[in-house]
């Protein structure tokens, strides 16, 4: 209840001064002229208390209540004041200006009539000496008042409403804007990395190989003089890409969702405190951009959705993850409804071997939570390395990348599939990095060959493009993992430790094609099988939503029709697949692939 006091604005200030004033009065009152009572002293005063503070109270709860017990025990004790002293009936004149100001929608119906024709005819029955329309007339009066300052009081909620859901959509735009940049910042360092970065390498190591046909010492000059123009070019090229990077990647994670969490608060007013635990450590530039895109898309739902007025965010640096959690005192939900930003969310966590959940609950807000494994350097346990890559200066650049990692060893590298395969047999490395283009045998020829010899070796494919087809191939031949070159060295050797303890990544952007295509596929083997069985598209989303444990009424709501229109779909569909009941249906639907558990 004092939460609710506590989000009063100045109109709900007024009504409870309002009455106040004319609660201490009337006992005043009482107290000045008890010798005309009937009932004892302290009797009516209990009755004017409780007058007072039972319909208040039920205010709080719902505005029905208020004016129910408003009318019965506001109206009642002035009624039995009115019979003994007939100048009383103006007492009620302020519960009429709040019985009008507290009601909405149909109570119109029945309380204008109740307080403007009803208690002043009752007045008029135990005080005739009072004019009925006089009564009628003040009342009237003191109701459309009432009634003038409820509209007061919707257009002030309506535009405090529009200046909220301004201030969110401004946040929100806000934040498109920044994950738009960050974005274009990815693509055109991946594209300057990938093409400019190629090129001038390509020269420089170009160059060097002709420097044993020069003869004269003119063109070795000319030589080392553009030998030297390539090299600082890159080393400029490099610059720039590093420039490029964007703010939140140059700062800590702690540090960015503070920033995330104060901007949000002064844009939309809520109340935002972060709590970090744990000493930080260093993370991947895709675990701290799946965090930050995690909390802005928290903050925005339990604004927009959950109507918060204050979310507490805490994050927990763990030995063996890394856990966001954002708390709301939202209104809850009673079921969860899962969008795009929040299918995003999962979609990251789950290419970094973590999870989101969601908790709600009416009445107890919302608790969204991001877990992500720590990948932590094991300097106990070194990784051999082995690098398959046709370019010699991407095995050169390779080598010289992951050396700087205490255990990440790099104990060979080949040039193409079959010397990867001999390798392999000699060598037995932890995990190999396999390219996919490459002359005499492929990489996917290769990663078949060693999972099929050695099932143990981990093979992660680092390629330039992304092929959802072959992709899906090579996952069938036994891949562990994929990974686009444009990646950063950091992320590299994450992936690299991930993939060695079992795990298996693959790149966000890969993944999201990989998956289009398997729903594109088991779409297709449904579509097939409802056809053998006549099923509709209506009568499968039924049985869809039977499989989730939703009733006739969730699942009419759900789909926009009536519960007799479900049931008839349903009805359909049993006769289709020979069964009797839903339990029946959703056991055949679930045997026959038409869906999926």
């Amino acid at each position: 209840m004092l939460d609710m006091v506590k989000q009063w604005f100045w109109y709900d200030w007024i009504m409870l001064g309002l009455r106040l004033i004319i609660s201490v009065s009337l006992v005043l009152t009482t107290i000045k002229f008890q010798e005309g009572l009937v009932l004892s002293l302290w009797i009516v005063i209990f009755w004017e208390i409780a007058a007072f503070s039972i319909p208040w109270v039920c205010l709080l709860l719902n505005y029905k209540y208020y004016l129910f017990t408003e009318i019965l025990l506001f109206g009642g004790l002035c009624i039995h004041l009115t019979s003994l002293f007939p100048e009383a009936f103006p007492s009620f004149l302020a519960s009429a200006f709040l019985i009008a100001a507290n009601s909405a929608h149909r109570s119109y119906h029945w309380t204008a009539p109740a307080v403007v024709l009803v208690i002043p005819g009752i007045f008029y029955v135990v005080s005739p000496d009072n004019s009925y329309w006089f009564m009628v007339t003040y009342y009237g009066f003191a109701y459309v008042m009432g009634f003038a300052f409820h509209l007061l009081i919707v257009n002030h909620r309506q535009n405090e409403t529009i200046r909220k859901q301004n201030a969110v959509l401004e946040q929100y735009m806000s934040q498109i804007e920044r994950i738009t940049l960050a974005e274009e910042r990815n693509r055109l360092s991946r594209e300057l990395h990938d093409t400019v970065g190629h090129a001038y390498t390509s020269i420089i190591m170009g160059m060097e190989a002709l420097r044993s046909e020069l003869a004269t010492e003119t063109g070795i000059q000319r030589l080392d003089s553009l030998l030297e123009l390539g090299r600082k070019s890159i080393e400029e090229v490099r610059g720039y890409l590093h420039q490029m990077e964007s703010p939140q990647q140059s700062i800590s994670l702690v540090q960015s969702l503070q920033k995330l969490g104060d901007e949000f608060q002064e844009h939309a007013r809520i109340e935002v405190s972060l709590r970090a635990f744990g000493d930080e450590y260093q993370l991947s530039r895709q675990a701290k951009m799946a965090f930050i895109r995690c909390l802005q898309e928290s903050l925005t739902n339990a604004v927009r959705h959950g109507q918060a007025t204050k979310i507490t965010v805490s994050l927990q640096f763990g030995q063996q993850d890394t856990r966001l959690e954002v708390h709301d005192n939202g209104r809850g939900m009673e079921e969860w409804q899962e969008g795009f930003g929040m299918n995003a969310m999962k979609e990251r966590a789950m290419n970094l071997q973590g999870q989101v959940s969601v908790y709600t609950k009416p009445g107890d807000g919302t608790l969204v939570t991001c877990s992500l494994p720590r990948q932590a350097e094991m300097e106990d346990d070194l990784i051999q390395l082995l690098i398959v890559d046709d370019q010699p200066f991407i095995r050169e650049s390779l080598r010289v990348l992951l050396d700087k990692y205490q255990d990440l060893n790099v104990v060979g590298s080949a040039e193409d599939g079959k010397q990867a395969v001999d390798l392999c047999g000699r060598l037995q490395p932890h995990v190999v990095l396999m390219d996919l283009d490459m002359p005499r045998m492929n990489g996917a020829e290769a990663t078949k060959m060693i999972k099929q010899q050695w099932p143990h070796i981990r093979v992660l494919i680092f390629t330039t493009f992304q092929d959802a087809e072959h992709a899906l191939d090579l996952l069938r031949s036994g891949a562990d993992g994929f990974l686009l070159k444009s990646s950063e060295p950091l992320e590299l050797a994450d992936t690299i430790r991930l993939i060695h303890r079992g795990g298996t990544l693959i790149d966000r952007g890969m993944s999201h094609k990989i998956f289009e295509k398997l729903d594109k596929s088991v779409q297709s083997t449904q579509l097939k099988i409802a056809n053998d069985y006549d099923l509709t598209h209506r009568e499968i989303e039924i049985l869809q939503l039977f499989a989730k444990g939703l009733r006739y009424r969730t699942i009419a709501s759900k789909l926009y029709l009536s519960d007799g229109t479900v049931r008839n779909y349903a009805s359909s569909a049993y006769i289709k697949l020979g069964v009797r009941n839903k339990e029946e249906a959703v056991q055949k639907a679930l045997e026959i692939g038409i869906i999926v558990s």
